[in-house]
Formats: structure tokens, sequence, C-alpha cells
């Protein structure tokens, strides 16, 4: 690395860098110094060296559409921007309403994510009935589907033990699932923010229980709110002991809290500055997960760019305005990316396009 740009660094800092660049796993307390006082330019420096290291050169992305099949949910996140008892707009679609979706999806297209609210009328039955129909029809897709929330809903409802109720639904196309639902995990941030939810231990036992019945899984942290630094590191944490045990993460994916239209309105988001030092500290954090993705949707395309430099090689996908989660927070209007301006992104910022399937094996 680079001495002379880090030679204005804390010794404690120079320390944590050198165990990054002798490959030495760095720790809680290491992190806590980072997020207190690094500074920006030599985050974003030591983040690219590690991406670097990891991934080269490469911004990957995928070409996948979102279903969203309910926002009417018998949760009360006091965050969340997407229900129906926020919005006032409340949808569910039906079993033929998907089918007519993926029927009419662009043939290009390799990665189907569904997500949405807990909604009793889908039951794990009318799920695997879908997961089965949408095989038949597209049998080479790719199915990212349900948060671990809605997994816990349905399969308990189901009577299943957690094992039967994966099996079934990877029996039926369940490929892998998303990264959900984790929020932050510290148990008292979540009585205050999503009280009702699946709970940090459940949600942990559901992605163990996932990756060693061969499905894998990305995870997400919310954070910007009520967290402290600490409770961001914990989170990291508890997800960097689990991929040490399971290997089954593909991503890690930060997301930002969304101050429209939900009960935290008068919460201040954070900064950009800060948003970018969360990037980069997860990149140095993760040494067992190998993709930090951005959420290009959430946190709009300029935002998205500057990630890139950070650490960040994932650059999620193309979308086409096909979810609603983040626009009814505040965030990006009509999500929707090509693959040239994808690799239009890339290429100005200094990086190489490479699209991928939803398991990071390249295919162009």
């Amino acid at each position: 690395m680079n001495q002379i740009l880090l030679s204005n660094c804390e010794d404690a800092i120079l320390e944590i860098y050198q165990k990054i660049e002798n490959n030495q796993r760095i720790s809680s307390e290491d992190a806590l110094i980072l997020f207190t006082k690094a500074d920006l330019a030599s985050l974003s420096y030591v983040s690219n060296f590690v991406r670097e290291r990891i991934n080269g050169k490469e911004l990957y992305f995928v070409r996948n559409f979102h279903i969203e099949p309910s926002n009417r949910c018998i949760h009360n996140c006091r965050f969340c921007s997407f229900s129906e008892r926020v919005s006032g707009m409340g949808w569910t679609y039906s079993f033929d309403d998907m089918i007519d979706i993926v029927t009419n999806l662009k043939e290009d297209i390799r990665e189907l994510h569904i997500v949405g609210a807990v909604n009793p009328n889908y039951s794990i039955e009318f799920n695997g009935r879908l997961l089965s129909k949408i095989k038949e029809i597209r049998p080479n897709i790719h199915i990212k589907a349900f948060t671990a929330v809605e997994l816990d809903y349905m399969i308990s409802a189901s009577k299943m033990t957690l094992i039967e109720g994966l099996e079934f639904l990877k029996k039926s196309g369940l490929d892998s699932i998303p990264g959900g639902g984790a929020e932050i995990f510290n148990s008292e941030i979540r009585k205050k923010i999503c009280s009702s939810k699946t709970d940090s231990k459940r949600w942990i036992e559901i992605h163990r229980n996932a990756h060693q019945k061969g499905i894998p899984s990305n995870v997400t942290m919310l954070y910007g709110f009520f967290e402290t630094y600490n409770d961001r590191i914990d989170h990291m944490n508890q997800i960097r002991e689990l991929q040490d045990e399971t290997h089954g993460f593909n991503a890690f994916i930060p997301l930002k809290f969304k101050n429209k239209n939900n009960e935290f309105s008068n919460v201040n988001e954070i900064s950009v500055v800060e948003e970018m030092k969360n990037y980069a500290i997860s990149r140095l954090f993760f040494d067992n997960i190998q993709h930090l993705k951005v959420y290009w949707p959430m946190t709009g395309i300029d935002n998205a760019r500057f990630s890139l430099h950070y650490g960040v090689d994932d650059f999620d996908g193309t979308i086409d305005d096909s979810t609603k989660i983040y626009e009814m927070a505040g965030s990006q209007k009509n999500p929707e990316l090509s693959s040239e301006q994808i690799r239009k992104i890339a290429s100005e910022e200094g990086f190489i396009a490479v699209e991928r399937d939803a398991l990071y094996n390249i295919v162009d």
C-alpha cells in the first residue's frame, strides 16, 4: 500500500491498515477505531486495495426482475414506507397475476427476486406451487425469494419444522434467499423499530439452516437511525461468525435508512460521507464474504457511483422498474438501468463491468 498516502494516519490506524495489508482479520475493536478516527481518504484507498485483492477491477451486475407480491403485512415496522398501513395504497397479487408477470419476462432475465410483505394469504403451499410453476415456465431462471421474516411466518403457520419447510421450498424451486429482515441485530433497537418481526436469533437460525441445506443467501444491515457504531459492528460480527461456520453468504448489502413516508420522518438521514465510510469499513471487516453490494435503487445512482471507490464490487442489476420498496421511501423513482448503462457507469468510474448470474458465475 502507499505508505506516503497513509503517513498522516494515527499509529493505531496504521497498525490496522498493516494488518489488512498482511491479510490478517481485523477485530471489532479495530473496526470501532476506523469508524471513529479514520479519515475518508485513507478508508477509500485501503478498501479499494482490499476490493482489488478480492475481486480485481470487476464490477458485477445481473439481469434481474423483482416481484413484490403484496404490501399488506401483519407487521407494523415503524421505519417502513412500503406497507399499505403507511402508504394507503395496497395490493395483493394472485397466483395468476404473478404467473402472467413471469410469462412476460424478457428472455435475458436470469434472476427473479420475490419479496414483499408478510401476508397470510400466501401459505407455504401457495408459494411452493408458485415456485414450481415459475420453474415450469422458465426452468433456467434463478429464483431468489422470501426474506427470513416471510419464511418464519409461512413455515411456522404450516406446522412444518424449519428444516422441513426449507426442504419443501427448495424442492419446489427455491434457489436462494435474499438478505432482508436482518435490520440491525440489537434487540433493544428492534423493539423500537420492528417489535413484532422475527428476532435476530431466529433470523440467524433460518439462514444457518438454509446454508446447511444448500440454499445460499445474501445479508443486509439497515443502519443510519438510532444505532451506534458498536451496534453496527456487533451486527457485522455476528454475520462474519456465521459465515465462518457455513460459508453460505454471497454478498453483504448495507441499506441506509430512508426517512420519507414513515414514522421516523423526524430522524435525519445520515450524510453521504457516513454512508461511504460504512461501505469502506464493511469491505475491510468482511474477509470471508466476497461481494459487497450497493443497492442503487436505495442509494440513487450518483451515490452508487461513489460507493465503487469505497470497496463495492457489485451493482446489483437492471431491475426494469420492478420494485417500489425504496421508491416509496423517497429513493430512486422508476428504478431501471440497461446493461449498457451499467457498463458505461463502470467504465467512467475506472472499472470493468462483468455480467454475472445469481451465484456470481461470469456469463459475459
